[in-house]
């Protein structure tokens, strides 16, 4: 279990690799915490330091009253500087992309590309999603088994377990706050102004935030690329991690190469 103390209060995090690379930091969902990224870090750990965060209220990360989705973007700013990261690929899914904005909006200095993975700007269903949510997360492992169908593709239980698991330990307060940075953002303009390498990704099965969602987000920003993953749904990083794995490591290599 590891965390660091920084500006905005101790910050959760996993860490593997190092190289002269620039890092890659991951960003989990509404639902998840660091551990879900654990696949990508242990694969692009072999070739660069990799690194996933806990927002500010989960897994060992300080709660944060009233916290933002902008204080989340601050906080992963501060757990870089406390980690001596300067720039950063960034790599949200679903919150995470959400939060990814942010960082942007804040500091785009220390994006050196952006990766949102079954994420959007603004989501049309957003008020009745955040409404539903807060409805249920008195009860975090009901909640969590009853999304599990929407979340994943995926049939294997230990895997499906895992995720059960991770989202029943979620702090409900911190979760509250996690809904309304995710459901209830526009972020239409700050998309707009993105002007790093952008790579939009979505699984094909993503009902909770859908494809076309993530075409909306490519066609706010300029020069980005959209790749769409089949046989995945909202969790497209733990459904199909070979196939996620490699469309980044794709658009790494291009990012690198310019």
């Amino acid at each position: 279990m590891t965390s660091i103390a920084t500006s905005r209060g101790q910050i959760g995090y996993f860490e593997q690799g190092s190289s002269n690379l620039l890092p890659i930091i991951f960003l989990h969902g509404v639902g998840s915490d660091k551990s879900v990224w654990q696949a990508q870090l242990d694969h692009f750990g072999k070739r660069r330091r990799a690194i996933a965060f806990d927002y500010p209220g989960y897994g060992e990360s300080e709660f944060r009253n009233d916290a933002t989705r902008d204080d989340f973007a601050a906080s992963i700013v501060a757990a870089m500087d406390a980690l001596g990261i300067e720039r950063a690929h960034v790599c949200g899914l679903s919150l995470g992309g959400v939060v990814a904005i942010a960082i942007h909006a804040a500091a785009p200095g220390r994006c050196a590309s952006l990766i949102i993975a079954d994420s959007f700007a603004i989501h049309p269903r957003g008020q009745a999603i955040y409404d539903r949510s807060i409805a249920a997360s008195h009860d975090m492992r009901g909640l969590a088994q009853g999304r599990i169908g929407a979340l994943m593709v995926s049939e294997d239980a230990a895997l499906r377990t895992e995720v059960i698991d991770t989202m029943a330990r979620i702090d409900p307060d911190a979760y509250r706050l996690g809904a309304r940075a995710v459901w209830l953002a526009d972020q239409r303009g700050r998309a707009a102004a993105i002007d790093v390498p952008t790579l939009t990704v979505c699984g094909d099965e993503d009902a909770i935030t859908p494809p076309e969602l993530s075409e909306e987000l490519v066609s706010l920003i300029e020069g980005s690329r959209y790749v769409e993953i089949p046989g995945a749904s909202h969790l497209a990083n733990l459904d199909k991690p070979a196939d996620f794995n490699r469309i980044i490591d794709d658009f790494l290599a291009t990012v690198e190469r310019a």
